[in-house]
C-alpha cells in the first residue's frame, strides 16, 4: 500500500494522532481572495443611455411634483400664505388683496407640471448627447479605466 493519506482511505502506519497534517487537515480554509480586475468603458449603447437618462429625470420629476406639493401644504398649513395676504392688505390699501388670488394651487401644480415634463424632455436629451459625445471621445482617449472587484 501507498502512504499517501486521503481523507476517505486512513494510512496503515501507526503514528502519532496529532501530527502536523492532522492539525492542518482540521482547520477551517480561508474563503478566497476576491480578484480585482481592471477594464476599459469603450462603448455606451445609445438607446440604453436613452432609457436610463429617462428614467432618471421622470423619477427627478415627480420629486418635483411631490416637493411642491408638499411645501404648498406646509406654508398653507403654517398661515404663512395668510401673513402675506395681511401684509399685501396694509402695503396696498386694498382689502380684497390676497395671495391665493395672485397664485392659486392649481396654478402653481399646472406650473410645476409643465416643469416636470420639461425636465424629462430636456433630461432624456441630455443623456442622450453627453453617451454620444463619450462614444466619440473613445476614439481619442481611449475609455475611461474602471476597477472591478470579485467578491
Amino acid at each position: 500500500m501507498s502512504s499517501v493519506r486521503t481523507p476517505s482511505r486512513p494510512s496503515d502506519t501507526t503514528g502519532p494522532k496529532d501530527s502536523v497534517a492532522d492539525k492542518l487537515s482540521q482547520k477551517t480554509p480561508r474563503p478566497a481572495q476576491s480578484k480585482q480586475v481592471r477594464l476599459k468603458l469603450v462603448y455606451i449603447d445609445f438607446w440604453s443611455a436613452v432609457k436610463f437618462s429617462f428614467l432618471i429625470a421622470a423619477a427627478v420629476g415627480v420629486i418635483i411634483l411631490v416637493a411642491v406639493l408638499l411645501i404648498w401644504t406646509v406654508l398653507t398649513s403654517t398661515g404663512v400664505f395668510d401673513q402675506i395676504s395681511t401684509l399685501l392688505k396694509d402695503v396696498s390699501g386694498n382689502s380684497r388683496t390676497s395671495v391665493t388670488n395672485i397664485v392659486s394651487f392649481a396654478q402653481v401644480m399646472g406650473f410645476t407640471l409643465v416643469i416636470a415634463a420639461l425636465n424629462v424632455v430636456v433630461g432624456t436629451v441630455l443623456g442622450a448627447i453627453a453617451c454620444v459625445l463619450y462614444n466619440l471621445s473613445v476614439k481619442i482617449t481611449g475609455g475611461i479605466l474602471v476597477g472591478f472587484k470579485n467578491g
